[in-house]
């Protein structure tokens, strides 16, 4: 089989571009390789590797658990199914952070639920000053997110809790999360490879909200004076977490929209 033939047969499965990124892993080949040398020989161990993630991802698998890895801010994570897959609309997240953080170096700060850490590394690495801590209830996540800090070069602390619940009384000038937001029964969570997902990180089991009501009630506690918390949420979530934030107290409460014009992330200061 060469690298030509097996894209062929791999594009009656799946996506053109999903075919590609496979087999440039499973091969070591590049994009240009595949176009200049279509004819090279695929050999045998890669082509067996090539087809099983095929079989893969025509079974709806995540391209980023079948090759262990995702791009987010231009940076290579490592993911698992015990991690969500890192999505750009998270970057807003990022954005929203590092803009209030330039007003307050040296700052803490402290990403809630972090998953594979995305967040955390990428707020540590474009703000060296800050002090990062982030928390997991899941300890397979925080594996994820500690390997990801030590291969990235991040200083970010990593501690296994429920929120807040085993930070003692810390306090934080910024709190960041991107909490389970999808309500139960929400038929986005069949498809789209989310199946394959930790369904404890896409969805609270109830209404989408319990978790932001859990973060926005218990932040005040852990935020210096005049600090901020910004979460992200569901499209259809944005008047609920101003009217959250702004019942807990919160000033200028605020959604801010994603690139596709839906409400993505809210937050507010003490």
């Amino acid at each position: 089989m060469t690298l030509g033939e097996a894209l062929v047969a791999a594009r009656r499965k799946i996506d053109r571009l999903d075919a590609r990124l496979l087999l440039e892993c499973a091969s070591g080949c590049t994009h240009a390789d595949l176009l200049a040398r279509p004819e090279t020989p695929l050999a045998a161990p890669a082509a067996a590797q090539f087809l099983d993630w095929v079989e893969r991802r025509a079974n709806g698998e995540p391209l980023a658990y079948i090759v262990g890895e995702a791009a987010f801010r231009g940076r290579l994570f490592q993911v698992s199914p015990a991690v969500l897959v890192p999505r750009p609309e998270t970057e807003l997240l990022v954005d929203l952070a590092l803009a209030r953080l330039r007003t307050r170096e040296p700052a803490r700060v402290l990403d809630l639920g972090t998953g594979s850490g995305i967040v955390a590394v990428s707020l540590a690495l474009e703000c060296p000053t800050a002090e990062v801590l982030a928390v997991d209830l899941s300890p397979a996540a925080l594996a994820v997110a500690r390997n990801n800090a030590g291969r990235l070069g991040a200083a970010v602390r990593c501690v296994d809790s429920d929120w807040y619940a085993a930070l003692n009384g810390e306090r934080f000038d910024l709190i960041v999360a991107n909490p389970p937001y999808i309500a139960a029964g929400d038929p986005h969570l069949a498809g789209d490879g989310l199946p394959c997902e930790p369904q404890m990180a896409l969805t609270d089991g109830a209404d989408g909200l319990s978790c932001i009501r859990a973060i926005v009630a218990g932040a005040a506690a852990h935020l210096t004076g005049g600090g901020w918390l910004l979460f992200e949420h569901g499209y259809d979530q944005g008047a609920a977490s101003r009217n959250l934030l702004t019942a807990a107290g919160f000033q200028d409460a605020f959604t801010q929209p994603d690139l596709a014009g839906n409400d993505r992330v809210s937050g507010g200061h003490l």
